[in-house]
């Protein structure tokens, strides 16, 4: 017996290994189906300025870009913004940029907005956005580059230089906000809307 009551595997718009092992751990029968967007471009159209409105735009527009094409299918979309007060960070684009994002955030508390939306026949169902309170140790120029010695290749594939999951977790004197939320995917008030349209069996 399977935990997820659809009669089709729910879809996850999303090519992150992180949300696709936090939703494979539920025990959800899903598919990963990332979604051909240009999020910047996306984003930059939309102008918007708050980091959870951001982040909320873009997990619908995901969901609804696969959505459309997927029509009977149950469909999420996730997107989580990194930001300290409004100015928002990106991906690093190699170990220069990294330690840039490593320095202006150190000793600074950071915000992740993660949010999640899911659609089905291109209309969105439900949606909410999560955030978390990151505050980052103070680090020495000599810690900064341990660090990215011994992160490697890694780092730039997340926003702020760090996965929290792996060596990340040096970098952190406090943490306010739930582990899925910190990884992207607001788990909680998802796996609770799916449970309300009897879409689950637990």
């Amino acid at each position: 017996m399977t935990i997820w009551r659809g009669t089709t595997p729910l879809i996850l718009a999303s090519q992150s290994h992180a949300r696709q092992a936090l939703l494979g751990n539920t025990g959800i029968e899903f598919e990963a189906i990332p979604a051909n967007i240009d999020e910047r471009a996306v984003q930059q159209s939309a102008a918007l300025a708050t980091p959870g409105e951001i982040a909320a735009f873009l997990a619908r527009e995901k969901a609804l870009a696969v959505s459309m094409f997927e029509v009977d299918r149950y469909v999420i979309g996730a997107d989580q913004t990194l930001a300290v007060g409004e100015t928002l960070f990106t991906k690093p684009a190699g170990r220069v940029q990294a330690a840039e994002q490593l320095r202006a955030l150190a000793g600074r508390v950071h915000e992740l907005h993660s949010a999640v939306a899911l659609a089905r026949a291109g209309k969105i169902l439900f949606e909410t956005v999560a955030v978390a309170r990151m505050t980052m140790r103070p680090l020495s120029e000599a810690e900064i580059a341990t660090y990215l010695d011994e992160a490697g290749d890694g780092v730039t594939a997340s926003v702020g230089a760090y996965q929290l999951e792996g060596l990340g977790v040096h970098l952190f004197e406090r943490i306010e906000g739930d582990h899925f939320t910190i990884l992207g995917l607001p788990l909680l008030p998802l796996l609770s809307f799916l449970r309300s349209q009897h879409l689950l069996a637990l």
